[in-house]
């Protein structure tokens, strides 16, 4: 798939915003944590992955019933749906320069009764973007970290309308951003976020 970046911009995938909040100073310190053990800057895209993959639970996985969108508040907070996590992957990768784009797929749930908008990040190596899935593995889940062939939580199966958004997102779409912000609860924010980014 033809990932499109939708600002020509490059140096708009390492600015810092409301939600890729990476000047704030638990994501600076958990990004130099992170980078001391690292030996050049994949060593640390992949430990930052492994980092938010593995240490920031899938609200859903765990039944936190907490809504985070700020990169630090799911940093601090450890929880988040995948939205929250990937704006927590985005601000630890832009902290040390790595553009980092927010992508999304449409997917069904529910044993395919609903769709739901899944949030996930690319990243950008050796000229072309990679996407990274930093959801939280679990049964029937395994998504790695990957420049070499995409390993990610799902493929969306196109007989069933599920699709993959090829276009890489400078920022969080305004429309996910704007039911994370005002979700009080993970009920809430299941019954109103958006299923698609169609207009």
């Amino acid at each position: 798939m033809l990932l499109i970046q939708q600002n020509p911009d490059l140096s708009a995938y390492t600015a810092a915003d409301d939600a890729i909040d990476h000047h704030h100073p638990l994501v600076r310190e958990t990004a130099a944590r992170l980078a001391r053990d690292a030996a050049d800057s994949y060593a640390y895209a992949r430990a930052a992955y492994e980092f938010v993959r593995d240490t920031v639970v899938h609200s859903a996985d765990s039944g936190d019933p907490r809504v985070t969108w700020r990169a630090s508040d799911a940093l601090e907070q450890r929880t988040g749906i995948c939205h929250a996590k990937a704006h927590a992957l985005a601000a630890l990768l832009r902290a040390e320069d790595i553009p980092t784009a927010l992508c999304y797929q449409r997917l069904t749930h529910d044993a395919g009764t609903g769709w739901c908008l899944h949030g996930l990040v690319a990243v950008r190596f050796h000229g072309a973007w990679h996407r990274q899935d930093p959801r939280g593995n679990k049964p029937g889940v395994d998504a790695q970290f990957s420049l070499h062939g995409e390993r990610l939580a799902w493929v969306p199966d196109g007989e069933s309308n599920e699709m993959d958004y090829p276009v890489l997102f400078d920022a969080p779409h305004p429309a996910v951003l704007d039911v994370l912000r005002r979700s009080p609860d993970r009920p809430y924010l299941w019954e109103h976020l958006p299923d698609s980014l169609d207009p």
